[in-house]
């Protein structure tokens, strides 16, 4: 849950918030009556339960909240570890977005197992362009 690791190492002004922002967009798109519904397999009742203009904050605030914990562990010397978290929060909201029409070997898995399956080609796409920024600041090109 956003917030509980910010807790957990005594950034309680930071936890907290992250934990009440979790729980008004958690209220107010109704993610959990959603979540319900997605488990079991009442994929019209999940979409028309939901408020999307709610829940597409949910990815961003997630992400943050981990790349932030993730940050206050991390060695100091690495760069660009937000890359995976930006791109996996960017693709799960696109997956949220096309949650209602796009159906993958004819199945539609709707609002919240198919943007939990886009987060896979985010992360990669995140670590990949960090991996190639990385090597291209070490190897710069001499002309």
């Amino acid at each position: 849950m956003p917030g509980f690791s910010q807790l957990l190492i005594g950034q309680l002004w930071k936890g907290t918030l992250f934990v009440a922002l979790e729980f008004i967009i958690n209220v107010f798109s109704h993610f959990n009556s959603a979540i319900m519904y997605s488990f079991m397999w009442e994929i019209d009742r999940a979409e028309h339960v939901l408020n999307y203009q709610w829940l597409m904050f949910y990815p961003c605030l997630y992400m943050f909240a981990m790349w932030d914990a993730y940050r206050s562990a991390m060695p100091e010397k690495e760069q660009l570890s937000f890359l995976p978290f930006v791109f996996g929060a960017y693709f799960v909201t696109v997956g949220l977005m096309f949650s209602t029409k796009l159906t993958i070997f004819g199945i539609r898995f709707g609002p919240v197992f198919l943007p939990m399956l886009f987060v896979i080609p985010g992360l990669l796409i995140g670590f990949i362009i960090r991996w190639i920024l990385l090597k291209w600041r070490r190897d710069p090109v001499q002309n």
